[in-house]
């Protein structure tokens, strides 16, 4: 059991590193077509960047089935767990927070969520594919802090 908690937990936080070489290189790079949506104003309730939650969504449910279902494959689960719970953060993080599109009111005076949050407002001041910076999701350099 404890090998599966730090397989999740391995997982969990090279996400983050995953996330931003998507974000930075695929994104903002070949797959811009779809990522482009999200970059300009619109007031849709979806937006094409979403299928890219779907299709990570989509792999992370495989993992795991594939994990659960071959014995010799059994690491694969926790991995699938782990990418499931960062997309869980991520969706928290991004889609509620940070771009309100589910309506709650939130408000922080918790300088870790501030820094997180000004550097995706910063990243989002460019709205072409190249020149944009800041491309994590759950971990901003302290540059990003006001003060």
């Amino acid at each position: 059991m404890y090998v599966n908690v730090a397989i999740v937990l391995l997982t969990f936080v090279t996400m983050e590193g995953v996330a931003w070489f998507t974000h930075k290189y695929i994104m903002h790079g070949i797959m811009w077509r779809w990522h482009q949506s999200h970059h300009t104003h619109h007031k849709q309730v979806l937006e094409k960047n979403d299928l890219f939650s779907v299709l990570f969504s989509l792999t992370a449910v495989a993992t795991v089935v594939v994990g659960s279902r071959v014995p010799s494959l059994w690491f694969l689960a926790p991995i699938g767990i782990g990418v499931t719970l960062y997309g869980i953060f991520y969706f928290l993080f991004h889609d509620i927070i940070v771009h309100r599109r589910v309506r709650i009111k939130f408000n922080t005076r918790n300088r870790y969520l501030k820094r997180i949050i000004r550097a995706h407002y910063v990243h989002h001041k460019v709205h072409v594919k190249e020149g944009a910076e800041a491309f994590g999701f759950l971990y901003a350099p302290r540059k990003y802090e006001k003060g």
